[in-house]
């Protein structure tokens, strides 16, 4: 298994994309078109995409059904990335399923690099290796998160019976464009003819974009604040009390457990999209409904680590998501002090990142994801004096060094009880620390 798994991430990296999918369409034409085996709800968005995608995939398994959810990155180990119920892929199934996809992997690698191209990309091979296992198993509903952009992704080879696009921001301008437009109408390319598409509060000029493209493929449309929506919430103990406003009925009492009022929205486009999905049914089992939210996980969303003191993780990795998670802070925690450890990759808006922490972390100690990809730390550094302070700026080499450091400070600014330390900025630097620290609390 771990020959695998090494010898995929060797392949053509995810963060690189090219605008084709002709790659992925002719391995899945060789594969005689697994995903079109079984309906997909297809999700994209710029953040909270993993999370809608999970609480979507747990509203549908508790109505019953057979689940599939492709998400990525993964924190710890690929095979999180595949999940069937709920779980992630067992190693016989993941090796059955590379047997029977290699020998087409080495068809499209080979004609693609004698036409002059490039072999398949890592993202590529997993994918095909989610929409033939969900084939296999088979799955009643197949729920799967975009990995960048949206119309030339390479998930957009399915064609979704129910499209998501949570809120979008920038992020990945050096691949989806320099605007939030030009974002907007890449993401918008998940939106197929005669879908529904469910939509999340957004600006007023990309909701323009969303529906353009609707109307333009003949997609019903669901829009957060109209449609749908948080009609009340309530911070409680370990998450959330909600009513939210489906498409068919308003659902009261519905704990989700996880944090933050972003986390809220999430949750009325999990159920809006449910509702889609499901249409015909009517009204939903209200019971139901807050079985599905109540056994929600999101790995490395505001995650509790540890206690004593309190360590979260949270992988927001551009400022949008920043945004969202000091909000979250402020909403749902009551730290006397708080000190972040922040790792951030070259191609993110470091800055950004920080100016949307600073009010909420006392201290900062940055450190370096172990990654090619990370920000040198001397930059970060700088980076976080200019926003944060020279006093209020510690480094760490290694996430270790970085967490005893924090913690140490954390211990100075006042008892355990009352503070508390967050590591985020990259999704490679949260998967570290669960790792590091053994996962969740």
């Amino acid at each position: 298994m771990t020959d695998l798994l090494t010898g995929l991430e060797q392949r053509w990296p995810e963060n690189v994309i090219e605008p084709t999918l002709a790659r992925i369409a002719a391995l899945t034409d060789l594969l005689g078109q697994p995903q079109s085996a079984y309906p997909v709800v297809h999700v994209t968005g710029t953040n909270g995409k993993s999370s809608t995608a999970r609480m979507i995939e747990s509203l549908l398994r508790s109505f019953g059904l057979r689940t599939g959810l492709f998400t990525s990155p993964h924190l710890i180990d690929a095979r999180e990335r595949i999940c069937f119920d709920g779980e992630p892929i067992d190693d016989e199934r993941l090796l059955s399923t590379w047997a029977e996809v290699a020998p087409y992997v080495e068809v499209v690698d080979a004609n693609s690099i004698a036409d002059g191209g490039v072999p398949l990309s890592y993202f590529e091979v997993m994918t095909a290796l989610a929409f033939a296992a969900f084939a296999d198993a088979p799955v009643d509903v197949a729920i799967v998160e975009v990995g960048l952009g949206g119309g030339w992704d390479s998930t957009n080879v399915a064609d979704g019976s129910v499209a998501v696009i949570t809120p979008i921001g920038l992020d990945h301008l050096e691949y989806l464009g320099e605007s939030i437009h030009d974002i907007a109408r890449e993401k918008a390319g998940i939106i197929k003819a005669g879908a529904v598409a469910v939509i999340a509060q957004q600006e007023l000029d990309v909701a323009e974009i969303l529906l353009e493209r609707a109307v333009e493929v003949g997609a019903t449309v669901a829009r957060e604040g109209l449609e749908f929506g948080v009609l009340a919430r309530g911070v409680a103990v370990g998450g959330q009390l909600l009513t939210l406003k489906g498409l068919t009925a308003e659902y009261d009492d519905v704990f989700v457990p996880l944090f933050g009022e972003h986390q809220a929205h999430n949750a009325a486009v999990a159920l809006a999209a449910v509702e889609a999905f499901l249409g015909g049914v009517g009204t939903l089992d209200a019971d139901l409904v807050r079985a599905g939210f109540a056994s929600v996980a999101s790995p490395g969303r505001l995650e509790v680590l540890r206690r004593s003191p309190t360590v979260l993780v949270d992988a927001a990795h551009n400022p949008h998501g920043a945004r969202a998670l000091a909000a979250a802070i402020d909403d749902s925690f009551d730290f006397a002090a708080l000190v972040g450890v922040v790792g951030i990759l070259g191609d993110k808006d470091a800055r950004g990142i920080l100016a949307a922490l600073e009010a909420v972390l006392e201290r900062v100690v940055v450190t370096t994801p172990t990654s090619p990809r990370a920000l040198d730390i001397d930059e970060l550094a700088a980076l976080a004096v200019d926003v944060f302070g020279e006093d209020r700026v510690d480094v760490g080499t290694s996430l270790p060094d970085a967490l005893d450091r924090a913690i140490e400070l954390a211990e100075e600014s006042g008892d355990y009880g009352g503070t508390g330390v967050l590591v985020t900025g990259s999704v490679v630097l949260v998967g570290e620390a669960r790792r590091l620290l053994g996962g969740g609390s």
